[in-house]
C-alpha cells in the first residue's frame, strides 16, 4: 500500500511525506537539525508524535504518489517554515 501521511509534532508543526511500502514504522525524512532547533533538551526527553494517513492507494504509480505528496504539501502549507518542516517545494512568501 502506498500512502501519503502527515506527521504532527508536539509544537503543532507538521511534515507531509510519502511511503511507497506502507510501513507502519516509517516516519519520513524530515531534516532532524531543523526540527531540533524548535525543541529544548528537556522537551526532547518525552514527546508524542502523531502520524495520520491522508491518502492511500494500492494501484498508484510512484510518480502519481509523488504528485499527490506535493499536492498535500501545498494544501497544508507544510513547506511554510512557520507551519511545517517540508523544505520542498520551496515556500514562496507573498
Amino acid at each position: 500500500m502506498k500512502v501519503i501521511y502527515k506527521i504532527t509534532y508536539p509544537n503543532g508543526k507538521i511534515y507531509i511525506g510519502k511511503d511507497l511500502t506502507g510501513s507502519i514504522n516509517y516516519f519520513g525524512s524530515a531534516n532532524s537539525k531543523l526540527i531540533e532547533k524548535d525543541f529544548t533538551r528537556e522537551q526532547r526527553r518525552d514527546y508524542t508524535i502523531r502520524k495520520e494517513i491522508l491518502w492511500e492507494s494500492e494501484t498508484a504509480t510512484d510518480k502519481e504518489v509523488s504528485c499527490k505528496e506535493v499536492e498535500y504539501i501545498k494544501y497544508y502549507n507544510s513547506n511554510n517554515p512557520s507551519i511545517g518542516y517540508n523544505q520542498w517545494p520551496k515556500f514562496k512568501h507573498n
